[in-house]
């Protein structure tokens, strides 16, 4: 038996880790909107409360576990990790629009991969670029003002006190492998980790070293980028001298696979009550250049929400630019600065700089 989505487009929204860090304030944002929502996770129980106060319905579908699961939904959103593309075959095989925020470079490489296979006749937003793909709205809306983007910087401040999912910091999987990003026009192999520098990000000067992040791998497809490159960094200084230094031993090389995992993990998965959520992005075209900083005070997870919600407004055609048939990336939106719009609604703001192309680099 496998699971079955059917396309009802008076239906639901099917969020899958609909009552999670993440998803359940992606939730309200599409409840607000006038749109049923269905939440899906292992333990339902704990989602009820929030179905009942959105209107909703809260089911169990446990992605690791063989039971099938039926439903008839209008669109789904994924909020919650697939690692064996359960969601999204379900989803192809209905025709129904889908949104997936969680998938790393790997995973979303092999999405492309079977989304080309089956023909997918409905669009598939992968926007799991940082936080929801909203850094990829903000690279895109300043290429659009700039006429190109040839270089494309990213620089993420990290609040340790903010709220968090567990799956917030599956990035430190990743940790011990090297990664394929463009640089100068050239592919190479980059390590975790390396490049470490320091950026001004907002008031804060943070240092921020490589991660692998999806829009490194789609920025040279889609905006024509000949350098690609996002670092990140933490509201502690600790920590990142830390996590540097664990680098610097061969850590994560040696202590990779499941039985390191929790250690891994440990090392950053220590949610607070709140922070603020902070980044840096940097696009240079020729001689000219934009610096955009991005500011939510609600946090890391809000701003992920607001990404996946603007995802779903898009493969619904609610935003007025609705996405084509088959594989799609948050910066291919035909309006972006539209869609920046969108964040302002949401609390996100974002403060663009003119400034000259050398200038203009995330960090230094």
């Amino acid at each position: 038996m496998t699971d079955e989505l059917t396309l009802d487009p008076t239906g639901p929204v099917l969020i899958t880790g609909g009552y999670g860090t993440v998803g359940a304030q992606l939730a309200r944002m599409t409840a607000a909107e006038g749109m049923p929502v269905l939440l899906t996770g292992r333990t339902p129980e704990r989602g009820r409360a929030l179905a009942e106060e959105l209107g909703g319905e809260a089911r169990a579908w446990d992605l690791s576990s063989p039971t099938p699961f039926r439903a008839a939904v209008r669109a789904v959103v994924g909020a919650v990790n697939d690692p064996d593309d359960r969601v999204l075959h379900a989803a192809m095989a209905a025709g129904i629009p889908q949104v997936d925020v969680t998938r790393w470079t790997a995973r979303l490489q092999r999405a492309v991969t079977l989304a080309a296979v089956a023909r997918a006749t409905a669009p598939v937003l992968l926007s799991s670029a940082w936080m929801g793909g909203v850094t990829s709205l903000v690279a895109a809306a300043l290429a659009q003002e700039l006429g190109g983007a040839e270089r494309v910087e990213t620089a993420v401040r990290w609040d340790m006190s903010d709220r968090a999912g567990a799956d917030s910091v599956d990035f430190m999987d990743r940790l011990g492998i090297d990664f394929e990003t463009v640089e100068d026009g050239r592919r190479r192999l980059t390590a975790p980790l390396s490049g470490a520098r320091t950026a001004r990000i907002g008031d804060d000067s943070v240092r921020v070293a490589r991660i692998d992040t999806p829009e490194q791998y789609t920025f040279p497809l889609t905006l024509g980028a000949t350098t690609a490159a996002t670092r990140l960094g933490f509201s502690s200084p600790a920590a990142t001298r830390m996590l540097l230094a664990l680098r610097g031993v061969g850590f994560f090389r040696w202590a990779d696979g499941e039985r390191w995992a929790p250690a891994r993990r440990s090392l950053l998965y220590s949610p607070g009550d709140g922070g603020t959520a902070r980044l840096r992005i940097d696009v240079a075209h020729g001689d000219d250049a934009r610096t955009a900083t991005v500011t939510d005070p609600a946090g890391q997870s809000h701003l992920t929400a607001v990404g996946g919600y603007l995802g779903l407004l898009r493969v619904l055609g609610a935003d007025g630019a609705p996405a084509p048939e088959g594989v799609a990336f948050p910066e291919q939106h035909p309006d972006p600065s539209a869609a920046l719009r969108t964040l302002a609604d949401h609390g996100v703001r974002v403060d663009v700089e003119q400034v000259g192309a050398t200038a203009g680099r995330a960090a230094s």
